[in-house]
């Protein structure tokens, strides 16, 4: 996967109806080479499925589960290209470079445990963690102004 690939995503996250000539326009590619990256995207299994998402449907905002992931990189893991594919993540609602033992703490919000187990995974496998440290937050924090 490349940066075009997580353009193509980005877009259909928000609109999984795009045409392949919409996308491509929006990507700097012909609608061809856009239709071929989706088909790829697809067969490797990161695309799952496109689906309708009615009103009634839309998760709680505070359903799911929050959690916080300390993250240290593999030595030859880049910080910019681990920052955009956060990025492209839409279940990571920050991340942040901190010190200490770890590299990032990434704060996240998910449905349920099998997709943080999955989050977990994809970190390993595509955004270059060597090691990760999971929190979940038990009750949301007192907000002081």
């Amino acid at each position: 996967m490349d940066a075009l690939d997580g353009e193509i995503l980005t877009i259909l996250r928000t609109d999984g109806r795009a045409s392949f000539s919409d996308i491509g326009r929006r990507v700097g590619l012909s609608t061809n080479a856009t239709a071929a990256r989706v088909h790829r995207l697809e067969r490797l299994g990161i695309i799952l499925s496109y689906r309708a998402v009615l009103a009634e449907d839309e998760p709680d905002p505070v359903a799911g589960l929050e959690a916080f992931i300390d993250v240290r990189l593999r030595l030859d893991q880049d910080s910019e290209d681990f920052l955009a594919w956060t990025g492209r993540n839409t279940q990571i609602q920050d991340a942040v470079h901190v010190t200490g033992a770890y590299d990032y703490l990434l704060h996240v919000r998910v449905p349920d445990t099998a997709t943080l187990d999955r989050l977990l995974r994809r970190l390993k496998n595509e955004a270059g963690a060597a090691q990760t440290q999971t929190s979940l937050a038990l009750r949301p924090g007192a907000r002081t102004a």
